[in-house]
């Protein structure tokens, strides 16, 4: 990570205006964070019809199948339309383009750029409403991938809005993107060393303070609606002694190759995707909807973004066949559901891969008689799997750590992670971002 105290390249002059891009930041963030909960309370809403529908459809299998397979097919479909037809920027994560913006590849999504002079703030909307239907629906996708989005476009609009020159709008652009990604997690340190760590990659003074301040910003909002909780209740963790080591080592290195292929299966799901350019977006999401929709009758639990599955992980991890059979489900769901071109993430679904990572290692360790706690492999399993995917091992720590509060696994973290960054460079593996950026110049 490269260190700079002159983003602007205008030497001692870089400090000009500082204090009102600090207060700026703070009033992105605000921004944000009540753009990201409004987000999060949606999304926890929508789970809520999708699991009730579910039921009731169970309840009644004549009516009930037919319309949960309507509903989940037209879902995405509609968010698939709304995304080719109002804005395109607005399908995927959006943190590839994100980091495309703020490296000076690409212009920042039209709405940065021009509608918000025309007061039609589409593209914000189109990530909003389509991440919330595409989520909603039962597809595995992560709520930061649009909070990151709508957060720097948010905080770049702004930007504009007070006359900014295009340096600090795009100070500001990281600084909203890393409010998003705290507001998502109720993780505000992950959030500003993800922009740092992963978005700019280098320590940017004048996009620290502009970073902090957003963050600081949108928890600040975030929580009034959210509450200040972790946003998973995991029972107070033991310090883990020496002899662990090896078993953490271990779960880093088959997080690391796991996590390649992970990589590799999404960006095939997204060729397989394309050679089909004649099949509209909305067909092509509307058949993912209904894989998902099969899946959704026959494993309720299995479907959607995943905070649910990691949540019951993390408090009574299943046997081992059990835990299997959910890791294969939701490795072949997370790529098939990214390919329908919908706006949502991918760190939820990771979060998912990794807990049951750590819980099957723990199960085949236990069987040859080395001791090892499910919860406590699955927490350093989310961090480890977030690491080989992402390639940001201090913000996948930081970030299991403030979701999790489970700070006393801190060294187990360091070694699964060390593993699993020496198992990826050394594989010459690329981090997903980094191949999803490729997609977007």
């Amino acid at each position: 990570m490269n260190i700079s105290d002159s983003p602007t390249g205008e030497g001692k002059a870089w400090n000009q205006g500082l204090a009102s891009l600090a207060m700026l930041s703070l009033l992105a963030g605000a921004a944000t964070g009540l753009v990201g909960a409004v987000f999060r309370l949606a999304l926890e809403h929508g789970d809520s019809y999708r699991n009730s529908l579910i039921a009731w459809a169970h309840a009644k299998p004549n009516t009930g199948f037919p319309l949960l397979m309507i509903v989940c097919v037209s879902a995405p479909a509609v968010a698939a339309w709304l995304v080719r037809r109002f804005s395109p920027h607005a399908s995927g994560s959006g943190i590839p383009n994100v980091e495309a913006a703020l490296s000076g590849e690409v212009p920042p999504a039209p709405f940065v750029a021009d509608v918000i002079f025309r007061q039609q703030p589409r593209f914000v909307s189109v990530k909003f409403v389509g991440g919330l239907l595409a989520i909603s629906s039962g597809l595995a996708l992560g709520r930061e991938g649009p909070s990151v989005q709508m957060g720097a476009s948010v905080a770049s609009v702004l930007g504009r809005i007070f006359r900014r020159n295009v340096a600090d709008c795009r100070v500001l652009l990281a600084g909203g993107a890393g409010a998003g990604l705290a507001v998502a997690f109720n993780a505000p340190i992950a959030g500003a060393v993800f922009v740092l760590e992963e978005l700019v990659r280098r320590f940017d003074t004048r996009i620290a303070i502009a970073t902090f301040g957003a963050s600081a910003g949108a928890i600040g909002i975030g929580r009034l609606f959210l509450g200040d909780a972790p946003d998973f209740h995991v029972a107070a963790q033991p310090y883990p002694g020496f002899g662990t080591v090896p078993i953490h080592l271990a779960l880093g290195t088959l997080c690391g190759l796991l996590g390649i292929i992970y990589n590799r299966a999404i960006l095939g799901a997204l060729a397989a995707a394309n050679r089909w350019p004649k099949c509209p977006v909305e067909v092509r999401a509307g058949s993912i909807g209904a894989i998902v929709a099969l899946i959704a009758w026959i494993a309720p639990g299995l479907v959607g973004g995943g905070d649910a599955i990691t949540a019951r992980t993390l408090s009574a991890p299943d046997a081992l066949a059990s835990t299997a059979i959910v890791f294969l489900v939701r490795f072949a769901l997370g790529p098939l559901s990214y390919a329908a071109r919908t706006p949502g993430g991918l760190f939820a679904p990771l979060l998912v891969l990794g807990a049951q990572s750590g819980v099957l290692l723990g199960h085949v360790s236990s069987a040859v008689l080395l001791s090892s706690d499910p919860v406590a492999m699955a927490i350093v399993g989310m961090a480890a799997f977030f690491t080989a995917v992402v390639r940001s091992p201090l913000t996948g720590i930081i970030l299991v750590i403030e979701m999790t509060g489970s700070f006393t696994l801190l060294l187990p973290m360091l070694s699964a992670c060390f593993a699993a960054m020496v198992v990826t460079t050394l594989l010459r593996a690329a981090p997903i971002y980094d191949s999803l950026r490729q997609q977007v110049k």
